[in-house]
């Protein structure tokens, strides 16, 4: 009613909006005049249909009785007996007690009948007279509550002269008044009906950036939440709707892990599908559960968002490949480096990137020498001679451990010493393989030569991986040779424990042999070389140096040193070529070394390309400074030979030939001499 939208209006200007003024309370007034003065019009056309037809039943002895029955109000013609009304049925009571005689009753009977007929039809009358009255008012009311809603949105628009917002606050009038006026005492849920739900709130100037950490299809859509009342079932309505961070990053940058998307159920299509359309519709009925979705379903909204997509190359190259709109949607790749170049200018940024940790972690300070021993570490992770690591993960793991240590041992300032023995603590929780390897190798299961010099045997160098640590260890190569004409047999590959860098490593040695031993006969032996006591796939090219050695040490009979160990790649021209993880090969065959005894004779050989990478354990440096231990760096194969067996390897003269009595001269005559017996065998079989 009028009086329940004034009230409701009330209410709205106590809260602070608009005021209509004196020309709003006159328009009330005329309001309740003029639905006065219908209800009055309204009362007098039903007298005058209702007066007469009442006035000639009085004059007929019949009296309009009305009777409630439940909830609804009849009214009935009733004959007068003795000055009162007396129901029908009463009436042929006093009949058949002979109170009443025959003729009379002939004539009430027929007269009742007439009157009957006559209410009906005036009963339809009245019912058209009162709907013409509730259609007016109803009008009526329409008009004010047009009138009232249009003043505060007059208001609204003025401040916010959006279409859209214009075309929503008359669509939400337009709905109060065709459905919500006779219910406008449900006052809480008539507001719910149409307060706004504020699903995004942005700065017009401003540019969002939202990280999603956890994006299931519907963290990146939205959702709508159910309200569940006691007593009733959940339903859904606009209150409920909820943005997702697709919408949050609506004009901005979404930040996305690769990985977390494509392990949501349904994650990677809606991305892909919002992307490729530009709408974004909230909860699509596709990925709801059957009988369980929001019967609501918003309609799509426009979107304007750059997704950027972490993850590794090879996840990159297999969206590529397996998703034709992937290159579409994804167009820009920014391939970051692990590794940035050992600048002052990047030993800066270190040391702010190390100042940054501590003061948001409230660590304790760490003085010049930390700062400089975590730059070492970074180096020594980059195993570069002109690279740092990027992978501050790492980094700001062992700067909180040496932060522990420090204020384990009570100093106000973290030091160098607490930073390595960070450093060493990490490496000693992992390091369980390669205490193992150190005890079987010291108590004489797994043999490890560091003494002495022995025919077709070489110390080679090899690594284990324990997450991002790694751990270098020796291996003991081993290599037979006569006269044949199977060539170089790889035992490992015959296994089927060669991985494929390897056998490719153990097939440029095979070149390197033709390259070396020039002769004017067929190569006609059978060699073979082996890893002793390994029995796990091996992989890598960086022991077919130590194996082009083994193996020339074998055809000629010239004994290697066991007190040196090898690393690095060969080529077929005889050059030794860089290789990974340099410092911790070093350091695993110097642990060996000094667990079964230093000598002041050992050490290791490594490429000369690797000399700039090294950044090795202080126990290490100071081993070499105090020459117990050694690293010789090498270019050339004939370099590693001339080390390992004390003779010079040789190098061809102008004719082709080796020096005489060098190594190399030596392996070319027992070649020739295989070749003889070989041929001299295939005579002799033939």
């Amino acid at each position: 009613d009028l009086g329940g939208l004034s009230a409701l209006a009330g209410r709205r200007r106590r809260r602070g909006e608009r005021r209509r003024g004196d020309h709003g309370r006159q328009q009330d007034d005329d309001d309740t005049e003029r639905r006065a003065s219908l209800e009055q019009a309204a009362e007098q056309e039903l007298q005058t249909v209702v007066k007469p037809f009442e006035e000639a039943l009085e004059a007929a002895g019949f009296a309009l009785v009305r009777i409630q029955a439940g909830p609804v109000v009849q009214t009935s013609i009733y004959p007068v007996h003795d000055g009162k009304p007396v129901p029908p049925d009463e009436y042929d009571a006093l009949h058949e007690q002979g109170r009443i005689d025959d003729a009379t009753y002939a004539a009430v009977r027929a007269r009742h009948a007439e009157f009957e007929r006559q209410l009906a039809g005036i009963g339809e009358r009245v019912g058209g007279v009162r709907r013409t009255l509730e259609r007016d008012v109803q009008n009526l009311l329409a008009g004010a509550a047009r009138w009232i809603l249009g003043e505060y949105i007059r208001g609204i628009t003025d401040e916010f002269p959006d279409a859209s917002v214009r075309t929503f606050l008359g669509e939400l009038a337009d709905d109060v008044i065709e459905h919500r006026l006779s219910s406008l005492d449900k006052t809480e849920e008539f507001i719910d009906l149409y307060r706004v739900n504020v699903v995004l709130d942005q700065k017009p100037d401003g540019c969002p950036i939202v990280l999603d950490p956890n994006p299931t299809a519907r963290s990146l859509l939205g959702t709508i939440d159910y309200d569940v009342r006691p007593g009733e079932d959940g339903r859904a309505t606009h209150l409920g709707i909820r943005a997702g961070s697709l919408l949050r990053a609506d004009g901005g940058y979404l930040i996305l892990e690769a990985r977390d998307v494509l392990s949501e159920p349904g994650a990677w299509r809606a991305l892909v599908r919002t992307l490729r359309s530009g709408q974004l519709e909230i909860s699509p009925p596709d990925l709801l559960f059957p009988f369980a979705g929001p019967s609501l379903r918003p309609e799509e909204i426009p979107l304007n968002v750059k997704v950027v997509l972490l993850g590794d190359a090879d996840l990159y190259y297999a969206l590529d490949a397996a998703d034709p709109d992937f290159p579409h949607l994804f167009k820009v790749l920014a391939d970051f480096d692990a590794y940035m170049p050992r600048t002052p200018a990047a030993l800066d940024n270190y040391a702010a990137i190390l100042a940054r940790i501590a003061r948001e972690e409230q660590l304790p300070p760490f003085d010049r020498h930390a700062v400089a021993a975590w730059c070492e570490h970074g180096a020594r992770i980059a195993a570069r001679h002109d690279r740092l690591t990027a992978r501050f993960g790492r980094l700001a793991d062992v700067a909180r451990e040496a932060a522990f240590v420090a204020v384990h041992a009570g100093r106000p300032r973290v030091s160098a010493d607490d930073v390595r023995a960070a450093v060493r603590r990490t490496k000693e929780r992992a390091s369980l393989p390669s205490r193992r390897f150190r005890e079987l190798v010291a108590d004489g299961a797994l043999r490890i030569d560091t003494r002495g010099a022995v025919v077709g045997q070489v110390n080679g160098l090899a690594v284990l991986q324990a997450g991002p640590l790694t751990y270098g260890f020796p291996s003991r190569i081993t290599a037979t040779i006569g006269p044949g004409t199977a060539g170089v047999i790889n035992i490992e590959r015959e296994a089927e424990l060669s991985g494929s860098i390897h056998t490719k490593g153990f097939y440029i040695l095979g070149g390197l042999l033709r390259h070396l031993l020039r002769t004017d006969h067929p190569l006609a032996f059978s060699a073979s070389v082996t890893f002793e006591q390994s029995y796990g796939e091996i992989d890598g090219d960086s022991a077919s140096g130590a194996e082009a050695c083994c193996l020339l040490s074998a055809l000629t009979d010239i004994p290697l040193r066991q007190d040196l160990a090898m690393t690095g790649a060969i080529d077929q021209h005889g050059h030794v070529q860089a290789i990974g993880a340099v410092n911790e090969k070093i350091e695993g065959f110097f642990d060996t070394c000094r667990d079964l005894g230093l000598t002041g004779t050992q050490g290791v050989i490594i490429p000369q390309a690797n000399a700039g990478d090294l950044m090795l354990r202080e126990d290490v440096v100071a081993a070499c400074a105090a020459g117990q231990f050694h690293v010789y760096v090498v270019s050339w194969v004939h370099e590693a030979l001339t080390l390992f067996t004390g003779v010079p390897a040789g190098e061809r003269d102008a004719a082709g030939a080796y020096p005489p009595g060098s190594l190399l001269a030596q392996a070319v005559e027992k070649a020739r001499l295989y070749w003889l017996k070989a041929a001299r065998g295939l005579a002799d079989a033939g």
